[in-house]
């Protein structure tokens, strides 16, 4: 049995329905970062307990993500390594990549974790077109069109950047569908209202954006606030993607505790409805790379973290990991892992076991058949 947690907010985790809830539901975090590395002089790179991680987490699946943007430089090469990367660290922890929801199924059923293969930004693209197939025979099912920064050949606007395409460009028109002709799940993080708007016009299949929250839940510290705010989202986006069958992913940014993280869940659950909330909690679930890396365009956090992705210069494993940035370590005294202390939150929030089993993962298996189905 979990022990309970040390701090004020502490939860009886001990409570049975909890462990039930973790055992027989499927939870998966849509947009977690496994840090490697992504040039032949970072290569091979520390070793990750992704497997250790995953299991005191609680977690069934992981949307395994990184980035190609906070380095200068060929973005298709680092892509191809980050991929080779991941390919060393599933194999030493006896992992595979999940395909399609039977995969993820299977994998809960051996207790196994398991991971969808996922890219933050298609800056590898470069206007290739063909490289989307490339990356599909590679195992990626999980595609973020945008990030941080413009890709060579741009997609369509950013939410934090200013507006310079008029939403969704010819060339993303181009990447979604033939993500919808592959099978490849879309993710429109980081893209602005009209990108969002232009792109639900585009798609076949439903989308998710993986990982922000509503801009009406900006948590105690006004400073951080004030910083993440371009990075949520409006109640009318939010129904947007609801109403096209897709799913938003909650973030564990702007919650103190996670009795506020069930709050902001219950709050865009009551814009949406529960079919159409997730989990994307934009942490990470090993350690961070020790690579130091520059700020991107979006700007640091006031602690000079980043809120999606590594912290700006200098080695950010060496003062050790900051409250908030592992996914297991999410929240301040946080001793039990982080899907055990969620349902808990939530069973206290007010959800029954059967929406915390839809939230934890059921949606996301849903609209990711949608997406991959043949």
């Amino acid at each position: 049995m979990i022990s309970p947690p040390r701090s004020g907010w502490a939860a009886d985790i001990t409570d049975p329905r909890v462990a039930g809830i973790v055992a027989s539901s499927i939870g998966i975090d849509t947009h977690n970062h496994i840090d490697v590395p992504l040039t032949v002089p970072e290569m091979p790179g520390p070793d990750v307990d992704l497997t250790g991680e995953m299991k005191r987490s609680g977690l069934s699946a992981i949307c395994m993500t990184f980035a190609t943007d906070y380095q200068p430089g060929d973005a298709y090469d680092r892509f191809l390594k980050g991929l080779s990367s991941m390919d060393r660290q599933l194999q030493r922890n006896g992992m595979k990549r999940s395909l399609t929801p039977a995969d993820i199924w299977s994998a809960h059923k051996d207790r196994q974790p398991t991971a969808i293969q996922a890219v933050e930004g298609a800056h590898f693209l470069e206007g290739h077109l063909e490289r989307v197939e490339e990356a599909y025979r590679r195992g990626l099912r999980h595609l973020g069109l945008l990030h941080d920064s413009d890709a060579s050949v741009p997609l369509g606007d950013v939410y934090t950047n200013s507006p310079r395409y008029g939403g969704l460009t010819a060339f993303g028109t181009a990447v979604i569908k033939e993500c919808n002709r592959l099978g490849i799940l879309i993710d429109l993080a980081h893209a602005n209202a009209q990108t969002t708007e232009a792109a639900l016009k585009v798609t076949t299949r439903p989308v998710v954006i993986s990982h922000t929250g509503l801009d009406t839940q900006l948590g105690s510290n006004p400073s951080m606030a004030q910083m993440m705010r371009p990075r949520l989202i409006s109640k009318e986006q939010a129904r947007m993607v609801a109403n096209a069958g897709g799913l938003i992913g909650v973030w564990t940014h702007l919650a103190d505790t996670p009795l506020d993280y069930a709050r902001n869940i219950r709050a865009l659950v009551d814009v949406i409805g529960v079919d159409h909330v997730c989990i994307g909690t934009d942490t990470k679930l090993t350690q961070a790379s020790p690579r130091p890396v520059g700020p991107p365009p979006g700007g640091p956090h006031p602690d000079g973290s980043h809120p999606d992705g590594p912290p700006p210069g200098g080695h950010p494993g060496q003062q050790g990991p900051r409250v908030g940035e592992r996914t297991n370590q999410a929240w301040q005294d946080q001793t039990a892992g982080f899907y055990y202390v969620v349902v808990d939150a939530m069973l206290r929030t007010g959800f029954a076991p059967d929406e915390i089993g839809k939230i934890g993962g059921g949606n996301f298996l849903r609209v990711f058949g949608e997406a991959v189905k043949k």
